[in-house]
């Protein structure tokens, strides 16, 4: 009889991310504090393997960030633990950044459901990777990240296929060099944390390295895109209490004013902190301030730069 999982259990020998770790022969024989050390100092390896791929992520995010430049999206992919981390990225953009929910997206193998629980299967699934790009109508100016520990997950295989054909910008985010994802995408980015202490249990060093990448990828596309000032988060609104402190701290930070203007400023401005800066640093009303940023594409320098400096203001 035919073993069908023969030539998987003989793709996965090769991983790094399923081999067994020799510092770690029985994890039940050490006492609590040697796990917990041991698990820190396992940890302590996934910034070293980031550093040695930096080069590669500035790439990707410099092409990342024009793609949205001129109104695409970024969009992540993936099954179980890499598939959660991306929907978690994208989800926290929109409260961060000031993003629609459209344009950072995160697509989860098996649906809304698979974040919570296991869907059996669904990581397998080709051609229900291309049949989830397929739904979101991509277009070349929209950027796909797909991520795999092992490289080789089918479902993220079929997503990148499908959306290279659609003419996006793929990547293929694994942690084995020669990934079966990398090759198939665009761009490879391949960060070796090494075996895991829990053999194969990919959500520990893999999952740090890939929930520290994707901050770098969405924060300072971000920042390219203006949606920052010095370091400031400004395109947020002010939606509950500890938002509009926040908010009002931002605003005395970024431009010296006090808790009085600042709380004015921001109440006029709608809760929008780029809006109540760009008010504040030029004594343009609210109203102009918010106009003056949509002409500027949302960028508060260009903004700041194009008042005349005789129209008043104390701008930094």
């Amino acid at each position: 009889m035919t073993d069908p999982t023969a030539p998987i259990r003989g793709e996965l020998d090769v991983l790094v991310t399923e081999a067994a770790n020799p510092a770690y022969p029985d994890l039940a024989a050490l006492a609590t504090v040697e796990l917990v050390a041991a698990m820190n100092a396992e940890d302590a390896r996934v910034p070293r393997a980031i550093e040695a791929a930096l080069p590669v992520i500035a790439g990707i995010i410099d092409e990342v960030a024009a793609r949205m430049g001129r109104g695409g999206r970024l969009i992540y992919v993936g099954a179980g633990t890499p598939g959660r981390l991306g929907v978690l990225d994208a989800s926290e953009c929109p409260p961060t950044f000031g993003t629609d929910p459209s344009l950072v997206v995160g697509v989860m193998a098996g649906g809304a459901s698979a974040i919570t629980q296991a869907v059996e299967n669904a990581e397998d699934n080709t051609a229900a990777g291309a049949a989830d790009m397929a739904a979101l109508a991509l277009a070349p100016d929209d950027s796909v990240i797909g991520i795999a520990a092992s490289g080789r997950t089918p479902y993220v295989l079929g997503a990148i296929g499908a959306a290279r054909a659609a003419g996006a910008f793929t990547v293929g985010f694994a942690c084995n060099t020669g990934s079966r994802i990398g090759a198939a995408a665009d761009a490879a980015l391949e960060i070796v944390v090494g075996p895991e202490v829990l053999t194969g249990s990919t959500r520990l060093k893999s999952g740090t390295a890939q929930k520290l990448v994707l901050n770098m990828i969405s924060t300072i596309t971000m920042v390219r895109l203006g949606k920052t000032y010095k370091s400031f988060m400004v395109d947020l609104r002010a939606t509950n209490a500890k938002l509009r402190a926040r908010s009002e701290r931002t605003l005395m930070r970024a431009t010296g004013c006090d808790a009085g203007t600042a709380a004015t400023a921001l109440a006029a401005a709608g809760g929008h902190v780029k809006t109540a800066i760009l008010s504040i640093l030029t004594g343009l009303p609210a109203d102009r301030a918010a106009a003056l940023l949509t002409e500027q594409h949302g960028f508060l320098p260009a903004a700041l730069a194009s008042v005349p400096a005789d129209d008043g203001g104390t701008r930094q």
